[in-house]
């Protein structure tokens, strides 16, 4: 993730949570704003009514993988944090992808996706 900072502060993510925007798929969550900087800034959470740590854990790499899988063609300029549903347990690596292409393409930090809206 070259152009993108692990998003750590608890005051970003509330911020995030009651003034961002959400993007909702059966997988996870994705709450997203400007941040007036020249890189993006990702969060992910996972509550323990997921499962154990290794279950959450891995969830998290699969999202973590699934949005630098898509980096290259977002915009910089973004807090962006997403929150695993246990949706997300019963699906494969390619579904999780697809769904987070379409919540970054319909919240517009894709480059290029303002002209298909």
């Amino acid at each position: 993730m070259r152009q993108t900072i692990s998003l750590t502060e608890n005051t970003l993510f509330k911020r995030l949570y009651y003034r961002g925007k959400k993007s909702i798929s059966p997988q996870m969550v994705l709450y997203y704003m400007p941040n007036r900087l020249t890189c993006n800034r990702l969060g992910i959470t996972a509550s323990t009514k997921i499962g154990h740590a290794v279950v959450r854990n891995r969830m998290r790499r699969l999202v973590r993988e699934a949005y630098r899988s898509e980096e290259q063609q977002c915009k910089v300029g973004y807090d962006l944090v997403v929150v695993v549903r246990s949706g997300m347990l019963n699906s494969n690596y390619r579904k999780i992808c697809c769904s987070m292409r379409r919540m970054l393409t319909e919240a517009g930090i894709i480059k290029g996706s303002e002209e298909k809206l």
